[in-house]
């Protein structure tokens, strides 16, 4: 296998420009010029019979192939620079960083985390409450913790608390009103987390393709729960967060969408996690299995 694998220097070269985008920047962070990276990335595509960079007026773009060799080589390079890491020790002071939705962070994991400082009090965290869909980076955040099926192609997923996608208002603003097609909610207003599609791809599914809602207010997950208590706005989210409202009676089920094994995964890159993202793992799942904090 090694005798087949392109030089190592044509690998790094096109690595560092696909973690760029630009000659000049991937020349900077290998501490040698641009025109070194063109020549590499030259061979690189003489060796493969393959383009992998187009001309994008003054800058170049990826070809479909070199986004998947960009993608393959972010975790290689990535896993190797852990694995020395964690043999070296080099990184045993660098805090453990995560990334979630901001829903996720204030409706589930803040109210648990002084638990986990309890058991690790030498643990620097730090949390990115963030909904894009950003995968773990090598030598940036440890493990995100996503919503959905569990499929993020190249990299490892495991369900941590299932649950069931609802849409929810408050009494406050729909009484007790009998709700029974998705197209009487469109006299409401909404409130979606911001960087999702949750509420348009939610009616479209059920048919309503050809309205609009009253008014729609994007904002961040934690401030989207907030609204919705106060009666602002219908939206959808997880029960997760929302259990303790629905049992009290202040939030009503508008509908139900229970997917089985839909709800919120620990998303790891391949490979052996460092110790004190092993450690907060195993500390989310006893979290998970005891329930409520």
């Amino acid at each position: 296998m090694l005798r087949t694998l392109p030089p190592l220097a044509q690998l790094r070269a096109f690595a560092a420009l696909a973690e760029t985008g630009a000659m000049s920047a991937a020349g900077s962070l290998l501490n040698v010029s641009h025109a070194a990276i063109s020549q590499q990335v030259r061979s690189l595509e003489a060796h493969l019979g393959t383009r992998l960079v187009v001309k994008d007026g003054r800058s170049v773009a990826l070809t479909p192939e070199g986004e998947r060799l960009g993608q393959t080589l972010a975790n290689a390079f990535g896993a190797i620079a852990r694995e020395i890491d964690m043999l070296t020790g080099a990184d045993a002071d660098r805090p453990l960083q995560l990334t979630t939705t901001p829903m996720f962070a204030s409706g589930w994991l803040m109210p648990r985390i002084a638990d986990f400082h309890a058991r690790h009090p030498d643990t620097e965290l730090m949390v990115n409450p963030s909904p894009g869909l950003s995968d773990p980076s090598p030598g940036g955040f440890d493990f995100a913790i996503r919503y959905g099926h569990g499929d993020w192609p190249g990299l490892e997923a495991e369900l941590l608390v299932e649950s069931d996608f609802l849409i929810m208002a408050s009494r406050r603003l729909i009484g007790d009103r009998d709700i029974t097609d998705p197209r009487d909610l469109l006299e409401f207003p909404w409130l979606q987390e911001l960087g999702t599609n949750e509420v348009d791809d939610w009616l479209r599914q059920h048919g309503v393709t050809e309205a609009r809602v009253k008014s729609l207010t994007h904002l961040p997950g934690n401030l989207l729960l907030d609204g919705l208590r106060a009666g602002q706005g219908i939206a959808a989210t997880s029960r997760t967060f929302v259990k303790d409202d629905i049992a009290r009676g202040d939030l009503r089920i508008l509908f139900t969408d229970a997917n089985s094994g839909t709800g919120y995964f620990i998303v790891t890159p391949p490979g052996v996690q460092r110790p004190k993202a092993r450690d907060f793992i195993r500390w989310l799942r006893r979290q998970a299995r005891q329930g409520s904090p």
